[in-house]
């Protein structure tokens, strides 16, 4: 798979411009906030079009994550990339430990329950605080909790499927 191209995963967004320098504020979905400058390069994507960045420099500044993009080097180029969507490449992001995984990853899953049944693949995870759930999009949509060894009970990403311990009519 070398010559496979590696898939965008989005990390955050531009939702601000800081001083007149050019760097912007950042809101993160990576944990803790501050990982999203530990790349070195970043996929600004803004009205449909694909931009490939270089970071200058980035981290934490009070409740924010704020970050100095290469070639943006005052206030209004700064917010001309206000709502930029901050991707990096899918193959950028460090391996995961056992039993661990990246929501990217379990995107688009099938889902099975441990019967057999298919009900529904994986639309796109959430956070509740106690433990994150997986959004089925399916016959109708539902809800799972995404707790391993209890309710999830394989997840097998070379071949699309994660078997649950649900019951389909919930």
């Amino acid at each position: 798979m070398s010559g496979a191209p590696s898939r965008l995963v989005t990390l955050g967004r531009v939702s601000g411009a800081v001083g007149v320098r050019g760097w912007i504020k950042i809101f993160s979905d990576t944990e803790p906030r501050e990982n999203i400058v530990d790349f070195d390069t970043w996929v600004l994507r803004l009205k449909g079009v694909d931009r490939h960045v270089v970071l200058e420099g980035g981290g934490r500044q009070g409740k924010n994550v704020v970050a100095k993009v290469q070639g943006t080097n005052d206030r209004d180029s700064a917010l001309a990339l206000v709502g930029a969507e901050i991707a990096v490449e899918r193959n950028a992001l460090p391996p995961c430990e056992l039993g661990e995984y990246y929501w990217a990853d379990l995107e688009g899953l099938e889902v099975r329950t441990v019967e057999g049944g298919v009900i529904g693949r994986i639309d796109h995870m959430l956070s509740t605080g106690a433990h994150d759930v997986m959004v089925l999009a399916g016959d109708r949509g539902r809800l799972i909790p995404f707790v391993l060894d209890k309710i999830v009970r394989e997840v097998d990403l070379s071949s699309g499927f994660i078997v649950v311990d649900w019951d389909p009519n919930f």
